[in-house]
């Protein structure tokens, strides 16, 4: 581009995506935490329209896609430290790669009072139980839960509908030294859990 112009590329490639995709960026976010050791760096190539979490209509509305919730919610709130998170969760069979867990989850820390959990129910039919122990960080004095969830695992976002796939208030609570949570069929949930 010359001056103060940017290019305007052809609207290619807009693919619109659905609460089931969100899960899977939500799965995936969570993998890439769980190999935080490992991954030194990762990035989220196209923001805007082309395959974007953001899309935008020439001169009018944008909206947030079903995949920019995961992904800001989780860069927002991930702590710096990644928690060793052991997951023991019923099993679902595969054609490819055999059995699977249905819930897939992560723990960090900030290394002050908060921890933050992120977990993915794979289940498309029923909810799962998630239960941390989090007693050898302290007394445990708040807790609170984000759910993208819904009936509907095509359902997306539009310009006339932008909030059909958003963020809602889940279901937490302490339980002496553990968090329990309620993972809503097919559903990406971030817990936040202030200690004393």
């Amino acid at each position: 581009p010359t001056g103060d112009a940017w290019p305007v590329a052809p609207r290619l490639l807009e693919d619109v995506y659905t609460l089931a995709d969100a899960v899977v960026v939500g799965d995936l976010l969570i993998t890439l935490l769980r190999h935080a050791d490992r991954v030194q760096a990762a990035s989220l190539a196209q923001v805007v329209n082309v395959i974007g979490p953001i899309m935008t209509e020439p001169g009018g509305r944008a909206w947030r896609q079903t995949t920019f919730h995961p992904f800001a919610l989780t860069a927002r709130h991930a702590g710096s430290v990644v928690l060793r998170t052991e997951v023991d969760s019923p099993t679902y069979t595969t054609a490819k790669h055999g059995e699977a867990a249905l819930v897939s989850a992560v723990a960090t820390w900030d290394e002050g009072r908060e921890v933050t959990i992120f977990a993915v129910n794979r289940d498309t039919s029923s909810p799962q139980e998630l239960r941390v122990d989090l007693a050898s960080l302290g007394a445990i004095a708040s807790v609170e839960a984000t759910t993208l969830t819904g009936d509907d695992p095509y359902a997306v976002n539009t310009a006339d509908a932008p909030d059909t796939v958003a963020p809602r208030p889940g279901t937490a609570h302490a339980d002496g030294g553990a968090v329990v949570a309620e993972l809503p069929a097919l559903s990406w949930t971030m817990v936040r859990v202030t200690l004393a």
